[in-house]
C-alpha cells in the first residue's frame, strides 16, 4: 500500500486571494479527520523570506498542497530555492476547486480514508 503523502494546508492570510470560506471548511475538515497535517500561514510569506522549512517539504517526497493555483506554488518554491519534485506532488487549488473536492483528495489514498490507510499498515 502507497504511504499516505504528507498534507500541508495553506492558510494565505496576507494575500487573501482565497475564498474564506473555503479555507476555513477545508481546514476544519483537516482538523476533524485526526489526520496529521502541517498548516502555514501563508506560503507566499514564506517563499519571501525564503523559509528553510519550504527544502525540508520539498524534501518529503511525497506531498499534497492546499493552497492556489499550482502553477504560482512551484513558483514559490522556486523562488525560495527549494525546487518541488516533478513527481509525487500533489497541489489542490482552493481558488477555484469546492472545499468538498478538496478535502476529499487529501483525505483519501487509493480510495480510501487516510486514516483507514494508515491503520492497515
Amino acid at each position: 500500500m502507497t504511504k499516505p503523502a504528507r498534507i500541508l494546508y495553506c492558510h494565505c492570510a496576507f494575500a487573501q486571494v482565497v475564498p474564506t470560506e473555503v479555507k476555513q471548511e477545508v481546514l476544519r475538515r483537516l482538523s476533524e479527520s485526526g489526520v496529521a497535517f502541517d498548516a502555514v500561514a501563508d506560503l507566499c510569506e514564506m517563499s519571501a523570506r525564503r523559509d528553510p522549512g519550504l527544502k525540508q517539504l520539498a524534501g518529503e517526497g511525497s506531498l499534497r498542497i492546499a493552497a492556489c493555483f499550482p502553477r504560482a506554488v512551484r513558483g514559490l518554491f522556486i523562488a525560495a530555492d527549494a525546487a518541488l519534485p516533478e513527481q509525487g506532488v500533489e497541489i489542490l487549488n482552493m481558488r477555484t476547486d469546492s472545499a468538498e473536492q478538496i478535502a476529499e483528495t487529501l483525505l483519501t489514498v487509493n480510495g480510501k480514508p487516510v486514516a483507514a490507510a494508515e491503520d492497515s499498515k
